[in-house]
């Protein structure tokens, strides 16, 4: 009895562990050796090499069709005692494998662990908890305004699963400023770059990190530290830095009832208006405030509030004179009920 169960305990750790290419040798095997043993009963219509594939298949799974069978007694015993019982071994540990595989694979997904393969996507760096899923939350909804539909992937340090697994892209890794790990969430690819860790330190490492990886990225950081926003825009002038506002919104509401909730609703993309930006394109000829905010208003019911030059995106215009000119590759920034895809720009001329 002693020697049955350490012969159990032996095949269950060898088949356990077995390799695929075991496996495969094991299929192979048993191919083999039920055509030898059919061919000595003389079950010759099972032979052909179609007939004998679908028949060993069917049979093996056990799923039995019926419509080709054994004919001879040895046939029939030769099916009954070694064709079905090592064929649905082995199918079972085939489907067995298949399906840890695919488990393992999704387990390594919503852990973070797999590489990536996405480019011009908006990669979010950092995990700020209830912050960073609205911070997702609302990137979600304004992706789907519009026609480029960016992938978005989370990229973070802490041991946590993928937040949103079937609207985001997710990886997980020891450090922000390590290139094997970065490559992972596809840096030098993204488009868009959000920093935002609960650590200011964090932020400006990972800036200027992500400054030299991928310079040609539209970066954001933000930072609760206000103080080190100069300090970052001194070395990367291309990073739009964010401080928290908090603080002003809660000041300006005193003086002003109602602005916290006007910045809110601006910034809120579920509810109300909000603010959205586009470029002006480059072939576009010049066009004048005035025929701006009149011809957005009468034709998009959107009220334009502003606009960045293309030589200094980071200095905003905000309610300019009629006279002002905007060129091609300014920035034009606007309130509506959504996002404006398709602007007729020759028509704000007349």
């Amino acid at each position: 009895m002693l020697n049955w169960v350490k012969l159990k305990k032996l095949c269950m750790k060898y088949f356990s562990e077995m390799r695929w290419y075991t496996l495969l040798l094991a299929l192979l095997f048993y191919t083999v050796t039920s055509w030898v043993f059919l061919f000595l009963a003389e079950e010759h219509a099972l032979l052909e090499a179609n007939d004998y594939f679908y028949w060993l298949i069917v049979t093996g799974s056990t799923v039995g069709y019926g419509d080709m069978s054994p004919s001879t007694s040895a046939g029939k015993l030769i099916v009954a005692l070694y064709v079905i019982p090592v064929g649905l071994s082995i199918f079972a540990l085939v489907i067995g494998r298949i399906a840890s595989w695919v488990s393992d694979q999704w387990k390594r997904g919503a852990r973070g662990l797999k590489p990536l393969n996405v480019s011009n996507h908006i990669l979010i760096i950092g995990w700020n908890e209830k912050r960073t899923d609205q911070l997702l939350k609302l990137l979600i909804k304004e992706k789907l305004d519009t026609p480029e539909n960016p992938d978005i992937v989370l990229c973070v340090r802490a041991e946590i699963e993928n937040p949103r697994p079937s609207e985001i892209e997710f990886v997980r890794v020891a450090s922000f400023n390590q290139d094997e790990d970065m490559d992972r969430a596809c840096i030098e690819t993204a488009s868009t770059i959000l920093i935002d860790n609960p650590y200011d330190d964090v932020t400006m490492t990972t800036a200027l990190y992500c400054s030299k990886r991928n310079p040609s990225a539209h970066k954001v950081a933000y930072f609760e530290d206000e103080s080190l926003v100069g300090l970052l825009q001194k070395h990367c002038p291309e990073v739009e830095c964010t401080p928290s506002v908090a603080v002003e919104m809660l000041a300006k509401s005193a003086f002003d009832p109602g602005s916290s909730l006007l910045h809110h609703d601006l910034l809120d993309v579920e509810e109300g208006q909000a603010q959205f930006s586009v470029d002006l394109p480059l072939m576009v000829n010049p066009v004048s405030v005035e025929a701006l905010f009149l011809g957005l208003k009468k034709q998009y019911n959107a009220t334009f509030i502003g606009y960045a030059a293309a030589e200094d995106a980071n200095q905003i215009t905000v309610n300019p004179d009629f006279s002002a000119v905007v060129t091609p590759g300014d920035k034009i920034f606007y309130i509506a009920d959504q996002r404006i895809n398709d602007v007729d720009w020759n028509s704000l001329h007349a």
